[in-house]
């Protein structure tokens, strides 16, 4: 099969390894601009110097369609690239546009999925999935969940979900390249968020009241190292705070419990 990939960081890098090894070819490379790009340059060596090399925050200009529709492609395949896909450009692969998106849809559908799970308290995973008009909406072909632990952090769930997305889409790929994947339409509700939503719970209020079990997830689920995450502010500056969580030794909760009351 002929493919173009849209694609960042370590995800994609292992989606094409994963490619290349069935034999298929990728044909066009699509990433984001130096400035948002991770992982560019061992992504393009992995898929064989791939001659053709687009700038994902220009999909909407003609002469970057005309392009690609010159690649004459089977499949596109995107791995977490942060730009939307809209018609007419799925409409020129044969085969559609997939998605490898780290989030158990239709939960998570949007921004920053490892965030949301923890604080919206909804279940965590990868889903690979077609792409459609909507954003993260499309037909369904497999997914996988991924347990949120007590100790986990925006960063650590972040980790699982990297593998977990390499490990389905390896799973699912040697399905997909002969057309015998599933294809479920997927259920209505679930959640869906902006990147700008983040700014509505990053400012912790000191004089708010939360429950232990709020601030402690808001403050999990923004620990992530080389982001800012929450914080509040105290003599007119910010100041973030971010969160370390080990297991400790099992516990007897029933004499938990007789302690609170002897207090």
């Amino acid at each position: 099969m002929n493919v173009i990939l849209f694609g960042n960081n370590k995800v994609a890098l292992e989606v094409v390894r994963a490619i290349r090894e069935t034999g298929d070819n990728i044909v066009g490379l699509v990433l984001h601009p130096d400035v948002k790009r991770k992982l560019g340059k061992e992504i393009i060596q992995a898929c064989g110097n791939v001659k053709v090399q687009l700038d994902g925050s220009k999909l909407d200009e003609p002469e970057v369609l005309q392009s690609i529709a010159a690649l004459h492609a089977d499949i596109g395949v995107s791995a977490f690239f942060g730009h939307i896909l809209r018609r007419p450009l799925l409409e020129l692969f044969p085969q559609g546009v997939l998605n490898v998106h780290p989030a158990l849809l239709p939960y998570g559908r949007g921004a920053n999925p490892n965030v949301w799970s923890i604080i919206d308290r909804t279940p965590a995973g990868v889903t690979i999935h077609y792409i459609d008009s909507g954003v993260d909406t499309g037909d369904i072909i497999a997914q996988h969940e991924v347990a949120i632990e007590p100790v986990d952090t925006g960063e650590t769930l972040y980790r699982k979900l990297e593998r977990a997305s390499v490990e389905l889409f390896r799973e699912q790929w040697p399905l997909i390249r002969q057309g015998r994947c599933n294809r479920i339409p997927q259920t209505t509700g679930g959640t869906f968020h902006r990147v700008r939503d983040l700014q509505s719970i990053d400012g912790i209020r000191l004089d708010r009241q939360y429950t232990g079990r709020q601030i402690i997830d808001l403050l999990r689920a923004r620990t992530f190292a080389g982001y800012s995450g929450a914080y509040f502010i105290e003599n007119e500056r910010k100041v973030f705070v971010r969160i370390e969580l080990e297991y400790g030794e099992p516990v007897n909760c029933e004499s938990c419990q007789g302690s609170e009351k002897a207090q």
